[in-house]
């Protein structure tokens, strides 16, 4: 174990024993989760117990409980799947198969579990919990355990972290395994999307969800699919023929292929099943397009997990030792969950029934209210699905002077989009949401090529609903964009904003490598990795990338270091090559030290650690911003560019009476924390003059070193109307 400084000084887990054990389904994510409660217990003095093969090893002892060292759980960051093994246990479910599991757990003073499941097996610990005393005293009554143990481990302490690519648990936004499921069923979709569209192809897919729809909802609105089946909210009656019509007028606007994504547990309204096969009959049947069926079964639980299921998994990990330390003989069985950005506890039980709620719901064909208590995440998802995916009629979309005499509802604008700055995976997604909202909206939607340099030279056009099918999955910027700052152009772009009477502007932009490198030094006996990441002056994406990758070490911006903390580095990867784990790997944010360069780092590791192990420096540059984008980038840029849009509806609605624009608001305040290249809080401070432009806008950030003024944007090039929203 590094010797390094202690963060949690007044948190001891001396003589404490914590267990911890994986149970049911497995999940991308947990291998992390485990690896966290080892380190984090180890860390803080306590013993750490694999518990192998879930309560099955709980009720059979022996070599199923072995003690986990430091180096016992190196290089688990990213295995899929559980390396101590899951199980279901149906002796555990006896009285008689508890008893025996609780003699184990005491022969090893273990008074601590940290179980990683789903409901059944949370509920599962929490029963033990409650009967741990009986248990004691029945084995003290039959002479197995004497007095003095049974008084010393008198109180069961019981945290629990979610693992379940469902994401079907209340309490928490995210389950363990969520996010790389995810991940494999858009890889899927994306290959999918290819050949469906040579061929003209409509495809059903069928993914995970018997009880809970989010994986098929989510994907659906990653992939921009044409329908979504969901157990939550079933269709209405005579959905055969709406969705036959949507999928023959998507045709008819020119796509070549169709996808319908259907969750195993999907129903109608009567609880008759929907099944995969059945969808694709229909499909056959009523338009007689080529259909082909791919149900991805166990696919979704297997691979590598994601980044973001890694550092989930690992916050939680490090949050339920924290747990087990504070906990009190009278502490509640709880669980950890995530809610916004912060790793929380909630009681155990109180989550199980809100879970279980749902089904009931479900089971009474109240099936809004099974929406509602999802959560707001998950309602927010269906609304920005339903908001997405159909097009009205054009009778029912407002128009120019119509919409605008019919009040602030129905009112018609023109709407600008353009993506600006170094590109990023997810701005096309933003564009498309901003694109169908806003025409949703009853805006006339204009694309602006090539960011604020083609806005000068009159690159805009209309863009319609069918000229961004397919934009979600899109790397890049199918818009074009440059690093060009409007600064010398700002007549130029005035007047075509004139010219095409502009009144809203959408600015969308700003100012998985580890894991191979890991293998590579693996493969490689005492060499240690020197990874140069991007990110400006914020030190978020090396950070990050080096919780997820299990790196040795992170140099970052915000946090400064000097050469005598090189040294310890140094000599703690020195000290860690005599151990079983024979490679290392470091980060260095690419502008976290003027003189501390990646080259520096390098050779001072290489100098240093002559004799005991090599080096070697990699420069990822322009590759992070490239590839495909996650399901989570396109999800977060569809969901905000909706909003933004929104947004902008009601402010244009608001400040415009009787074709006059009456004010804009004194005050306008738009906070966004953003991992790009400048990670900053952005506050507007805007001040007004009659209907004029905001005359003074400043940019405050939560740092001093890219402070930038905001007139280099564009913002006040004319005495117009203008409401701009940065994403």
């Amino acid at each position: 174990m590094p010797d390094s400084k202690k963060f949690f000084e007044n948190l001891s887990g001396a003589g404490k024993c914590i267990g911890v054990l994986t149970s049911g389904g497995d999940a991308q994510g947990m291998n992390a989760a485990v690896r966290a409660v080892v380190r984090m217990g180890i860390y803080v003095r306590a013993k750490v117990y694999f518990i192998h093969e879930g309560y099955q090893g709980m009720v059979d002892g022996g070599d199923n409980i072995k003690e986990a060292t430091w180096e016992s759980v190196s290089s688990m960051l990213q295995l899929g799947g559980t390396v101590i093994g899951s199980a279901r246990c149906k002796e555990f479910r006896t009285h008689e198969g508890r008893l025996r599991a609780a003699l184990n757990l005491v022969r090893l003073g273990i008074t601590n579990l940290c179980v990683i499941g789903g409901d059944g097996s949370l509920t599962g610990a929490n029963l033990f919990r409650t009967e741990w005393s009986g248990l004691l005293e029945e084995l003290v009554q039959t002479g197995q355990i004497d007095e003095q143990a049974a008084v010393t481990h008198s109180a069961l302490h019981i945290v629990g972290m979610v693992g379940s690519i469902d994401n079907d648990f209340c309490g928490t936004d995210m389950t363990i395994g969520t996010d790389s499921a995810l991940h494999r069923i858009i890889e899927v979709v994306d290959a999918i999307m290819t050949t469906a569209q040579s061929h003209q192809r409509t495809f059903v897919l069928e993914v995970m969800g018997r009880h809970c729809g989010y994986l098929a909802l989510v994907s659906a609105l990653a992939c921009g699919a044409d329908w979504v089946l969901i157990p939550e909210l079933p269709p209405e009656d005579g959905w055969e023929e709406q969705m036959c019509q949507k999928l023959s007028e998507s045709r008819l606007r020119g796509s070549r292929l169709n996808i319908i994504i259907v969750a195993e547990g999907a129903i109608d309204r009567h609880g008759k099943p929907i099944t995969s096969d059945a969808v694709k009959d229909l499909v056959v049947r009523s338009l007689g397009f080529d259909t082909r069926v791919t149900i991805l079964g166990h696919v979704q639980r297997g691979g590598t997990p994601s980044a973001f299921d890694r550092i989930l998994a690992s916050r939680m990990g490090v949050e339920a030792v924290l747990a087990l330390l504070e906990a009190s003989p009278d502490t509640p069985a709880c669980v950890v969950s995530l809610r916004g950005n912060q790793a929380i506890r909630l009681p155990l039980m109180e989550c199980v029934q809100m879970t279980q709620q749902v089904q009931k719901a479900m089971d009474e064909k109240n099936f809004e209210e099974a929406v509602k208590l999802r959560g707001r995440s998950f309602e927010n998802n269906l609304n920005t699905y339903k908001l997405l995916s159909y097009r009205k009629p054009d009778s029912e979309v407002s128009k120019d002077g119509e919409g605008r005499k019919g009040g602030p509802c129905c009112s018609s604008f023109n709407v600008a989009v353009l993506n600006v700055g170094a590109p990023a995976a997810g701005m096309n997604a933003a564009v498309r949401s901003a694109v169908r909202v806003g025409i949703t909206e009853g805006h006339t939607m204009f694309a602006v090529q090539d960011g604020f340099e083609g806005f000068s030279k009159g690159q805009i056009n209309e863009i319609k609903w069918g000229d961004v099918g397919g934009w979600t999955g899109q790397g890049g910027s199918l818009l074009g964009t440059k690093r060009t700052l409007p600064a010398n152009h700002l007549n130029k772009i005035a007047e075509q904003m004139r010219i095409h009477n502009i009144n809203a502007l959408l600015v969308i932009g700003g100012f998985e490598t580890c894991d191979r490198i890991k293998q590579s030094a693996s493969g490689t006996k005492r060499r240690v990795f020197i990874i140069e990441t991007m990110g400006g002056y914020c030190g978020y994406l090396a950070t990050v990338g080096a919780l997820a990758a299990g790196a040795d070490a992170a140099y970052i911006y915000e946090e400064p270091f000097t050469i005598r903390d090189l040294q310890t580095n140094v000599e703690h990867l020195t000290e860690k090559m005599k151990t079983g784990i024979q490679r290392g790997l470091v980060l260095r944010n690419e502008s976290c030290n003027e003189n501390f360069t990646t080259d520096f780092i390098y050779q001072l590791y290489s100098e240093e650690g002559k004799g005991v192990f090599d080096c070697r420096k990699n420069v990822l540059g322009h590759m992070q911003q490239g590839g495909a984008p996650s399901p989570f980038d396109r999800n977060f840029g569809t969901k905000i560019a909706a909003k933004a849009i929104q947004w902008i509806s009601k402010k244009l609605k608001e400040f415009y009476v009787e074709g006059t624009y009456i004010y804009l608001p004194t005050y306008t305040y738009y906070q966004s924390k953003c991992p790009g290249k400048h990670c900053t809080d952005f506050r507007l401070d805007i001040k007004h003059s009659g209907s004029t432009a905001a005359d003074d806008m400043s940019l405050q950030t939560i740092t001093d070193h890219q402070a930038v003024d905001l007139k280099q944007f564009g913002l006040c090039v004319s005495p117009l109307f203008l409401q701009t929203l940065i994403l």
